[in-house]
């Protein structure tokens, strides 16, 4: 059997299925980062979200695991983005107006919040803005699990719309018991707000690799979703917690890496790590790429240099600037007489003074640059002051790429199949897969897998439905196809 399907463990209550999937893995990335779950979940009436949250806290008795829910019976507020989300939609100019405002476009922002206004407007005039009635009579008080002996507070926001429910457990004594039992207690205070056969039928998944459901960009990779570079995902995550936590770095004077540059062959997955990175902090994401410097006239490519790092001087949130194809930027400094050459030097030198006290300027931000040739970029620009950190991006070996065909499935199971679409076979031999496709990167796994869907989807198109799932030997004959004659 394929290990490719999260393995998990189900229970009953009150009616409803509720399945766990690998709890441990949950409870191990919370010691990190917050992790959410039930985000994608729907609810009977008035119930509208339900949010739970598995973090990690220190307390004087020692650190602890934190289990906290919201449950809502309000609609979404109309924020700005909301508005936008209603105006633009899904079809092609709405993508391409959200693409024009994320890039900083003043005239579609304000063509697409005017039109947002004016519908915010007659929302409310049709009186569709209406808040849920508060909850009231109700006092603060708690829920217990008596098995595992987990005690919930409850608590009232002061609009009386939102219930609360908080429990902590000893890091050391936490257990997936005690996920579940916190799961069973949310589900019995949304009962008291809904009635007792409310979740009668219904199904819940809790895990963190499909509520919110895999990404199918780089956008919203984690890196919890990085296959096949344990070490290198392990570097990442101390840096990450010495960006988080500048109140420790000042207690012992630490200085967190101010640079990183990660280098391997293409296909390895550099930018996707710097992504991953980024979302690990919780930062927004800049990508610099060679075109936004290099500049044809005498002194462009010093201002654009200049202004990059003036610009990164001010961000007030945490931000992590990605340099992607270091070398083509400022590849052998000090060499060469002619025109070009100098500029790429000037260029190079304003990078080292830039470099030299960012963080002391700005410690909200973090650079990072990648490439695929480091003998091109001269020693004095990444040395330790500037890039502290030097990580080595290589091709995955055989169990590295196991790993990677097994997220990389996971994720697309999660996002992909619903009841009565099954996309992979239970039985895909993983081994074989990794065997096969020795000397390839996480970007040719990628492709494998884009060749073979694409394959499925003509098939379903013609015939329209009735197509098998992919197996095993669809994604070997993928594989010959992609490494082609030898």
């Amino acid at each position: 059997m394929s290990d490719t399907r999260p393995r998990g463990e189900t229970f009953e209550y009150a009616g409803a299925t509720v399945e766990l999937v690998d709890v441990a893995t949950v409870l191990a990335a919370a010691r990190v980062n917050p992790v959410e779950l039930l985000r994608r979940a729907t609810w009977p009436a008035p119930v509208q979200r339900v949010e739970l949250t598995v973090a990690s806290a220190d307390r004087t008795s020692g650190p602890v695991h934190t289990f906290a829910a919201s449950i809502s019976t309000a609609e979404e507020p109309l924020s700005k983005e909301r508005i936008r989300k209603l105006v633009l939609g899904n079809d092609p100019v709405g993508l391409l107006l959200a693409k024009r405002i994320e890039a900083g476009d003043p005239i579609a922002t304000r063509i697409v919040d005017g039109v947002g206004a004016a519908a915010a407007a007659a929302y409310r005039k049709l009186g569709l803005d209406r808040q849920a009635a508060p909850m009231t009579g109700r006092e603060p008080g708690t829920l217990a699990d008596a098995v595992v002996g987990l005690q919930a507070e409850i608590s009232y926001d002061e609009t009386g719309t939102v219930v609360r429910l908080h429990a902590e457990v000893p890091r050391d004594d936490v257990t997936p018991a005690h996920l579940q039992a916190f799961v069973g207690l949310t589900l019995q205070a949304v009962i008291e707000l809904t009635g007792p056969d409310s979740l009668t039928g219904r199904r819940f998944v809790v895990t963190r690799e499909t509520l919110p459901k895999a990404p199918v960009t780089t956008q919203e990779v984690t890196l919890d979703m990085v296959g096949g570079l344990a070490d290198v995902v392990g570097e990442l995550r101390q840096i990450a917690v010495s960006f988080r936590h500048p109140e420790a770095m000042a207690r012992w004077g630490a200085r967190r890496p101010q640079g990183i540059l990660m280098y391997g062959p293409p296909g390895t997955g550099k930018t996707m790590l710097s992504r991953a990175l980024a979302n690990e902090i919780g930062a927004d994401f800049r990508e610099i790429r060679t075109p936004e410097i290099l500049d044809k006239w005498l002194g462009g490519s010093e201002r654009n240099i200049k202004q990059i790092f003036r610009d990164a001087r001010r961000y007030r949130v945490p931000t992590l600037i990605l340099f992607d194809e270091f070398d083509s930027i400022i590849s052998y400094a000090g060499s060469g007489g002619d025109a070009a050459s100098q500029a790429i030097n000037a260029v190079a030198g304003i990078f080292k003074q830039e470099m030299n006290d960012l963080i002391e300027a700005n410690p909200n931000v973090i650079v990072v640059a990648t490439t695929n040739f480091p003998h091109r970029v001269d020693d004095s620009l990444i040395r330790s002051g500037r890039f502290d950190v030097k990580i080595s991006v290589p091709k995955p070996d055989d169990a590295s790429r196991a790993e990677i065909f097994r997220k990389m499935i996971r994720g697309l199971i999660a996002a992909h199949e619903a009841p009565g679409f099954q996309m992979f076979a239970d039985d895909l031999d993983i081994a074989a897969l990794a065997t096969a496709s020795h000397g390839m990167t996480g970007a040719d796994i990628k492709e494998i897998l884009r060749r073979v869907q694409l394959s499925k989807a003509m098939q379903d198109a013609r015939t329209g439905g009735n197509v098998t799932p992919i197996t095993t030997d669809e994604l070997l004959a993928s594989v010959c196809e992609l490494l082609g004659p030898r």
